[in-house]
């Protein structure tokens, strides 16, 4: 292939990553610059391309630049935050990973890898500044407002009858005594924030702040600085803030999905749980905060170290009280209850007056898995909530893809959860009319297991008339094989 076309496809390939790309010679001239990095500073290729880069943005100058940097030492930057203005007086915020390209042992240039980090950034400095003015003198009352706008959740408002969750409830109460770390397992759904928001409210620190960061919500570094905090000048743009541990202060942190942090922050919150002690971005002065953190993952967490995503030493550091939520799909008993609750919300929503969802809805749910959870039972209580017209949620209401993954489903027996268990039989072994009477005679069964003896409910659960449950229950009794007579 000529020189030329693989130049052209180089740059076709670089011109079709999702990212800004920029790359400088060694004197600090653009020669390649995609329509990414255009649109992030705001600029179009013809006014960078061929020109020095300290003149397309005068806000920078050698030391600031991370291209220019790098040219100078040879060394590659990664991750690191940059905030400079265009020739147009447009600021701009990214996250850099700047590496030298080499001709052999000669330095030739530099390349730059930017992800925009402008609108994220604005929005957690936001929720700092929010946070800020909430955690402020009058905490009570904040505190007082949250509840009253539904922001915080005690453990009244954990609806169960299952005997672990009881259990797990006792303990937490418990738990919620102390200042110890605590790490929450659950899958997604499971209600992990309302768990421990009620840790929180049952404490002594229920009149201070609150503050839910989502791990997985934010790049490492901006999660760092968020909560940290910056000092001015620790990098190009940054400004003297306080992160989420000093706005906690005297209150909770809770840090969900943390097995997304990377490790080498979990390192720097390693060293916060064991000596109390924070160090913004930039600064050299620790300050120190008496924060309870409580942490949350969606996996085993002895499977997240084994899979090398949490260090050893932050799991048993933080794993000082733990907790498992179950499941829905282990927790068969509350699903009733839970439907009411939703029913009764979005009846307040939406103004309406649906009193409850039929026999047949209701045996589908009991039989149903919930893969995700509680979140799901309530998002489709939701949706047919939408559709609904008369005083209860049928069949036809619920959600097409809830059908589609029910109808994949084997039938279930309420609080079993193991799905219908039936007998198998070789080619030639029974006669299958045989055969068939046996599979019908278990599906009849656990039918009316899982509907409570309700024939009406069970015929609807099996897809047949009323009528014929009915006779085919009668010949049952009548038939003097039939076990169930005992």
């Amino acid at each position: 292939m000529p020189m030329s076309e693989t130049v052209e496809m180089l740059q076709a390939i670089l011109g079709a990553i999702d990212e800004g790309i920029h790359v400088v010679d060694a004197n600090g001239i653009t020669i390649f610059y995609n329509h990414v990095a255009a649109k992030l500073d705001g600029l179009t290729p013809d006014e960078v391309l061929g020109k020095p880069l300290l003149e397309v943005f005068p806000s920078l100058d050698r030391h600031s630049s991370t291209l220019l940097t790098v040219i100078a030492s040879g060394e590659p930057i990664f991750n690191k935050p940059q905030a400079y203005t265009n020739w147009r007086g447009v600021r701009v915020e990214t996250i850099n990973t700047t590496l030298p390209v080499r001709v052999g042992k000669r330095l030739v240039g530099a390349v730059e890898v930017a992800k925009d980090i402008g609108k994220l950034k604005e929005l957690s400095e936001k929720l700092l500044d929010l946070q800020a003015k909430i955690s402020g003198p009058k905490k009570g009352k904040r505190s007082q407002k949250a509840a009253a706008d539904g922001l915080s959740f005690h453990f009244s408002d954990i609806l169960t009858q299952n005997k672990q969750m009881l259990q797990l409830i006792d303990r937490a109460r418990k738990a919620a005594r102390t200042s110890s770390p605590v790490l929450i397992y659950g899958e997604t759904g499971t209600g992990k924030e309302l768990f421990v928001q009620s840790i929180h409210q049952a404490s002594v620190r229920r009149e201070q702040p609150f503050i839910a960061q989502n791990c997985a919500a934010l790049p490492a570094t901006l999660l760092e600085s968020l909560l940290f905090g910056t000092t001015k000048g620790s990098f190009t743009g940054a400004d003297d803030r306080p992160g989420l541990f000093e706005l906690a202060d005297g209150g909770t942190l809770f840090l969900d999905e943390l097995n997304s942090m990377p490790l080498d922050l979990q390192a720097k919150l390693l060293r916060v749980l064991q000596d109390g002690e924070i160090r913004r971005i930039g600064s050299g002065r620790t300050t120190r905060v008496d924060v309870r953190v409580i942490a949350a993952v969606n996996e085993p967490p002895q499977t997240l170290v084994s899979k090398g995503v949490m260090r050893t030493d932050l799991y048993y550091r933080i794993n000082v009280v733990s907790f498992e939520l179950p499941p829905l799909r282990d927790r068969r008993e509350d699903v009733d209850l839970l439907t009411a609750h939703f029913l009764e919300k979005y009846n307040a929503r939406f103004h309406m007056q649906v009193s409850g969802v039929s026999d047949e809805v209701r045996a589908l749910f009991a039989g149903y898995d919930w893969p995700g959870n509680v979140r799901e039972l309530e998002h489709v209580i939701e949706a047919a909530m939408n559709m609904v017209e008369g005083d209860r949620i049928e069949r036809e209401h619920l959600p097409l893809h809830l059908l589609d993954r029910m109808a994949g489903m084997p039938l279930s027996v309420q609080g079993g959860g193991e799905g219908l268990a039936v007998q198998t039989f070789e080619a030639g072994e029974r006669p299958l009319p045989e055969v068939l009477r046996v599979v019908e005679e278990q599906l009849i069964a656990q039918a009316m297991q899982a509907t409570g003896g309700n024939i009406l409910r069970a015929a609807k659960l099996l897809g047949i008339p009323r009528q014929t449950l009915q006779y085919k229950l009668s010949q049952r009794r009548a038939d003097p094989k039939d076990s169930s007579q005992t």
